[in-house]
């Protein structure tokens, strides 16, 4: 990854944002939408962002530096160049926000992404999303184990799971399925593959579920990085042959096939 994606809460807050365009009206609009307070550069004390889109580029430049110079990050529609942070294309089922970047590379992309995952993320998203938030705490007493509780919500909401988030009416199925105690898709112990590629898109479904879903991984120095990122990020990782004790909880030995190309 080139950037770090981030949702910043800028509710109650004094945004910069310059300029007189569709662009500047825009980027009002959306900090407005996301409860921030657009003003301009002479009420820029307390702000933390900035959007610059002044169509003539010296003045871009100036406004960018005095801004950084602030202590400003700053954001400048069409020129990536000259940016702190992008906005993504965002695709918004309150609370959750599906965030599409492209690096500056591409807002018609983004935008074309997010168009397409529109005819596939329900409608009822939000609503599944606060279901969720409501059953917290029941679903850690039901499983005060966080690997336990990772597993069963795993199960829960994987593909045709009875919380699958794609399925429309999710957010009703939520007490039925704590009200029937779940159920965890894959217990704790230890699993092993033997891989013949450097590709991710050539692992099983059941090894990408796995990898997805595992405490620990263990693994062989050749397994390529492409692989290791579709684990969990808080995942540990251990290099074989393993010095240790056994990791606790659900654990992925990868090994690399030394005969594959």
């Amino acid at each position: 990854m080139k950037s770090l994606p981030l949702f910043h809460r800028i509710a109650g807050q004094r945004v910069v944002v310059l300029g007189d365009g569709i662009a500047a009206e825009a980027k009002r609009r959306l900090v407005a939408r996301a409860g921030g307070i657009p003003v301009g550069e002479a009420e820029a004390h307390g702000a933390k962002l900035a959007f610059v889109a002044l169509e003539n580029e010296g003045e871009a430049r100036a406004a960018v530096r005095r801004l950084t110079y602030l202590g400003l990050l700053v954001n400048v529609p069409d020129r990536p160049d000259l940016c702190d942070f992008t906005v993504p294309s965002v695709l918004d089922r309150d609370p959750v926000l599906i965030a599409i970047g492209t690096g500056g590379a591409s807002a018609g992309l983004a935008k074309a992404l997010r168009l397409r995952l529109e005819t596939l993320v329900p409608h009822g998203l939000g609503a599944f999303a606060r279901a969720m938030q409501a059953a917290r705490a029941r679903v850690r007493q039901r499983w005060p184990d966080a690997g336990q509780r990772r597993r069963a919500l795993d199960a829960a909401m994987a593909e045709h799971g009875p919380l699958d988030p794609l399925r429309d009416g999710a957010a009703a199925a939520v007490e039925p399925w704590l009200a029937g105690a779940g159920q965890v898709a894959q217990s704790a112990g230890r699993y092993e593959f033997t891989l013949a590629s450097d590709d991710p898109e050539d692992l099983t479904l059941r090894q990408a579920r796995l990898l997805g879903s595992a405490d620990a991984i263990l693994h062989d120095r050749a397994v390529a990085a492409a692989i290791l990122d579709r684990a969990r990020a808080d995942a540990q990782r251990i290099v074989l042959p393993l010095s240790g004790p056994e990791p606790e909880g659900l654990v992925v030995a990868l090994r690399r096939a030394a005969n594959s190309f």
